[in-house]
């Protein structure tokens, strides 16, 4: 390992060493409070180490090409590679990509890590807020660890590190000890060990192909499998079938769906919010770098991957229409989301850039961050007018809050507006980038074969759909709060983490509604420059590369893609 490796993981090694004080202080100490505040400076000593760190990762250029050099001198594998397929300089000795993808997803990772530590601030009543705060703090370096490897043994070791901390939490944070959370939390773990399995298996597959773990080699020894090799290719189809089943888990992609009803209704909102959020960041990043970018598999890719979106929006919002519980039915709801960033990951897969330049890649994390805000706001809600006893559960214990919380009830009707996609909130500026990759394929750069694009407008159009039948139970929570007399009053616990949150994401959201440009333009330059590493000797990508990170022109921008289209 060089010193250009441990400097570039000097951020997740310090959030490693801040959980295990925590750990070992919780032991000798009960200071709840005490541990929240290491954590938030633990998260913010990652921060200073992270910004040292330049966006594009290139601070020291010059000495990792030395060392990748070296590396490439002394190994034969790198010495016999084709040129174009060398690593690049933003490669550290081959364990870690440190790209404009991997930086900005770290300061996301970053940010969402803050966020769940004010949420978990007293959200637990039996003491075991050490052991709560602490496993936040590995999931946060898991997750950073994910989007930085490019090796599947590292990529393996940052997934595990994000599932094994959450089989902590949901153990310790559910209910009253109850038998549902119980078994929610085994129910969990076994599903999750399963799906771990089966990604181990298709990386095994990958090894047996490229004689290597690194992600490098493998997209050199898959771009080189010639069309009259079957038996490699199918080796190859169901690697990427395996691989997509194993992070299929994590994102709740049907048919790997169906855990998370019964888990998040016998969890905390809590809980909720953290399975809603953490694992589909690992998941797609994941996705990106395994699938998307390092597997030259088109169109088997994009044709899995559009069955798998629409299954997965179609059957999370027409159970998500039944559920009386709450969380249920925001599982059902997180499943639909998932089918709708798989809807820019199918238009990513088929590596096209649609109308405006949108990339589909960026157009999923641009909806990956709105989600985000929405769904752990309404969560942070949910948990501010609980109680210490008692939860809310059904969403007719919403009855009337409009009259009880007013404050409460409107930032909980435009977390569900958003979710919902109505205009102009973010929510439905995600939507329309997602929906407008898809039906400008055609006419995008390098469109997929002839008549393919039809299927991207039949996406689409399902997604349009979906997004229909998902308004009904959305807007039904709303009307519960304005429309209806109140039953009882919520047993608030008045916790000033969940209000905090709360605060936040709906500011945050507001800003992203109104000025959404910025973050779909560092989405999409950041999602370009993954799919740039794995061929930065392309005369394009030298280009795009030289070229410094700036916003799309005004032209390009949603409101004035949305006038287009008008």
């Amino acid at each position: 390992m060089s010193t250009e490796t441990v400097y570039f993981l000097l951020p997740e090694i310090v959030l490693v060493l801040v959980a295990t004080a925590i750990y070992l202080g919780g032991a000798f100490s009960n200071a709840r409070d005490g541990w929240t505040w290491l954590a938030m400076s633990g998260l913010l000593l990652a921060g200073v180490a992270l910004s040292g760190q330049p966006l594009d990762g290139k601070l020291k250029a010059v000495d990792v090409v030395q060392s990748a050099e070296a590396d490439a001198t002394e190994s034969p594998a790198l010495k016999d590679a084709d040129a174009k397929n060398d690593p690049p300089a933003n490669a550290v000795n081959n364990p870690l990509i440190v790209d404009q993808f991997s930086q900005s997803m770290r300061w996301l990772i970053l940010a969402t890590g803050v966020v769940f530590v004010l949420f978990f601030w007293r959200a637990h009543a039996r003491g075991e807020s050490p052991e709560t705060i602490g496993s936040l703090l590995l999931i946060v370096a898991g997750l950073m660890i994910v989007v930085l490897a490019s090796d599947l043994v590292l990529l393996f070791v940052g997934l595990e590190l994000v599932s094994i901390p959450t089989y902590v939490v949901l153990a310790l944070g559910r209910p009253a000890r109850d038998a549902g959370g119980m078994e929610a939390t085994a129910k969990y773990f076994f599903l999750s060990v399963l799906s771990s399995a089966l990604l181990l298996y298709g990386f095994s597959f990958l090894y047996g192909i490229a004689g290597s773990t690194s992600l490098f080699e493998i997209y050199s020894s898959l771009s080189k499998i010639a069309p009259d090799a079957p038996g490699l290719r199918t080796t190859a189809g169901l690697a990427l079938v395996l691989v997509v089943a194993g992070l299929g888990f994590r994102i709740t992609a049907v048919p790997f769906h169906f855990y998370a009803p019964d888990v998040y209704q016998g969890t905390s909102h809590a809980n909720a919010a953290l399975l809603s959020v953490a694992p589909k960041i690992a998941g797609f990043t994941a996705l990106v770098r395994v699938v998307a970018v390092a597997m030259p598999l088109a169109p088997i890719s994009w044709q899995l991957s559009l069955v798998l979106s629409v299954l997965t929006m179609t059957l999370g919002n027409l159970l998500a229409l039944w559920q009386n519980n709450i969380r249920r039915m925001l599982a059902y709801s997180s499943i639909a989301h998932a089918g709708y960033m798989l809807i820019g990951f199918t238009v990513g897969l088929a590596e096209v850039k649609s109308l405006g330049d949108l990339d589909g890649l960026g157009s999923t994390f641009f909806y990956l961050a709105v989600y985000s805000l929405a769904t752990i706001g309404a969560f942070a809600v949910l948990a501010y007018l609980s109680g210490d006893e008692r939860q809310i559960d059904g969403v007719d214990e919403l009855a009337g809050l409009s009259q009880t919380h007013s404050w409460m009830a409107g930032g909980m009707a435009i977390f569900m507006f958003s979710l919902t996609g109505l205009p102009p909130l973010a929510g439905f500026w995600g939507k329309f980038t997602l929906f407008l990759g898809a039906l400008g394929v055609e006419a995008g750069a390098n469109p997929p074969a002839s008549g393919a694009w039809k299927w991207f407008v039949g996406l689409a159009v399902a997604g349009s759909i979906n997004a229909a039948i998902a308004a009904a139970y959305y807007l039904r929570v709303v009307a519960v709060m304005y429309f209806r007399t109140p039953l009882t009053v919520p047993a608030a616990r008045r916790s000033l983490g969940p209000a905090l949150v709360a605060a936040t994401c709906l500011v945050v959201l507001l800003v992203a509604s109104f000025n959404p440009d910025p973050l779909i333009d560092r989405a999409n330059q950041a999602c370009q420059a993954a799919r740039l590493t794995f061929s930065p000797r392309q005369p394009d990508a030298a280009t795009a590369s030289a070229a410094p990170a700036h916003a799309l022109p005004s032209s390009h921008s949603p409101s004035a893609l949305a006038g287009e289209q008008r």
